[in-house]
């Protein structure tokens, strides 16, 4: 997932990884707290959280984890819950095999879908309407951040030509895995199938690759697209939150 949507800027410090990207998506912007994170000393995860505050800082950029509400979390957890930090975004992880779902899953699209190594102007506008946040120097960074990793686009037209819905298949090097990512429907063309046939189509394109497995993010109320991906043959393995530092207040009056 870290290697899917990369950060622009990475840094190690200790167990963490802190990520940041301009602002542009909760994902490239956290903290990354690595499994081997658990069980530190609550002094150590103390400094840690000192020293990202700083990081962050440098780049007038809030903090944020991202991480998931486990056990082996909790002693993270309990410390942002003393500082108060939100729970926001709760993000549900799906998975399944390449062999899961069976016809017409396996198989090709119903839709003539267009397949490129790089995202169009046309799939780039359609995914930004839906799901960007900012203007045109956010989606430059957002470009980037896909360009990051090695993927497939797939992009269905509807019968006028015009560009109705765009997915993502990230192909992250040596890795037998590919994740599902930036589905997205133009608003008046939902209801007619392109989803269903983006997803199959990168499935499809998924197994000629040589990928295993596969996994995909939703956010946890978009109920609609779960069922979408139930029936594709995908099922809940993980969730998700991020955790944000409330903003400060700044000093008023005279």
């Amino acid at each position: 997932m870290d290697a899917a949507w990369p950060a622009l800027e990475r840094h190690e410090a200790g167990t963490w990884v802190l990520r940041a990207a301009h602002g542009v998506t909760q994902r490239a912007n956290s903290i990354w707290p690595r499994a081997a994170s658990a069980g530190q000393p609550d002094g150590d995860l103390a400094r840690l959280l000192a020293d990202a505050r700083a990081w962050y800082r440098r780049r007038r950029l809030p903090v944020i984890f991202q991480l998931f509400d486990n056990p082996a979390m909790a002693a993270l957890n309990d410390l942002l819950d003393a500082e108060r930090f939100t729970r926001q975004s709760e993000t549900v992880v799906m998975t399944r095999s390449a062999t899961a779902g069976g016809a017409p899953w396996a198989g090709r699209a119903n839709h003539a879908i267009e397949l490129s190594p790089m995202p169009s102007e046309d799939w780039l506008r359609v995914w930004w309407e839906v799901d960007g946040r900012g203007g045109e120097d956010a989606l430059a960074t957002a470009r980037a951040i896909l360009e990051g990793c090695p993927s497939v686009y797939a992009l269905a037209r509807d019968n006028a030509g015009r560009a109705a819905a765009v997915g993502r298949l990230a192909l992250p090097a040596g890795s037998p895995l590919g994740g599902v990512y930036g589905m997205a429907t133009r608003p008046d063309a939902r209801r007619h199938g392109y989803a269903a046939a983006i997803l199959r189509a990168l499935l499809h394109v998924g197994g000629e690759r040589g990928v295993t497995d596969f996994w995909l993010l939703v956010t946890a109320p978009n109920h609609g697209a779960q069922a979408l991906y139930s029936r594709a043959g995908f099922a809940v393995s993980g969730r998700y939150l991020y955790r944000q530092e409330p903003p400060r207040r700044s000093l008023t009056g005279c």
